[in-house]
């Protein structure tokens, strides 16, 4: 098995290509070690790893967030890890630890009925522009609420603390929205 590595704009945060299928649909954002062991055989085992503070499944990709040591000391230990889950055959989630993640991706959402169609407008830009390429660096957003002109937007994975967040946000996604979407003024990250 042969696992690609790449960068991200992130610098705490490296992207793992495993060349199989990690999640078949949705995403998963672990932030603790609790809650990576309970709900994930593979996020449990990258938690085990000091200096891991945060892992992110995409469809083909996991993410890894370090404090501490550089990437040459804990790359090595996160490719065996990963190795040596996908080796075993073990789910990458537990049962039902899925549909729990992607249960709470439209939970929190909050915007007034009368503007349904702003929204559902938004959330198609953002599933066919912004999170592509929000992926190709490890990441993803998604949509959490609008309210008075303002969009409310979750980060996740190598976004997630990302110094160009920022940047990302105002200058990216607010502006393609602006575009599209005249009601929308002004976007916001909510955690």
């Amino acid at each position: 098995m042969f696992i690609q590595t790449e960068a991200t704009p992130n610098p705490a945060t490296l992207k793992f290509l495993p060349g199989k299928e990690v999640l078949a649909s949705g995403t998963a954002d672990f932030r603790d070690a609790d809650t990576a062991r309970e709900a994930s055989p593979l996020a449990g085992r990258l938690f085990d790893i000091p200096g891991v503070t945060g892992v992110f499944f995409g469809y083909d990709f996991v993410t890894v967030t370090k404090d501490g040591p550089d990437w040459q000391h804990l790359k090595p230990a996160i490719l065996g890890a990963i190795m040596e889950h996908f080796m075993s055959g073990a789910p990458v989630m537990g049962t039902g630890a899925q549909a729990a993640a992607d249960d709470g991706e439209t939970a929190a959402e909050f915007y007034d009925q009368a503007d349904q169609e702003i929204v559902v407008t938004i959330k198609e830009l953002l599933d066919t522009r912004v999170r592509p390429a929000v992926a190709q660096d490890g990441g993803d957003i998604t949509f959490r609420g609008y309210e008075n002109g303002t969009v409310f937007l979750h980060m996740k994975g190598a976004c997630a603390g990302c110094p160009s967040s920022t940047a990302t946000l105002k200058h990216g996604i607010q502006n393609l929205l602006r575009h599209f979407v005249p009601e929308v003024q002004q976007v916001e990250q909510v955690g």
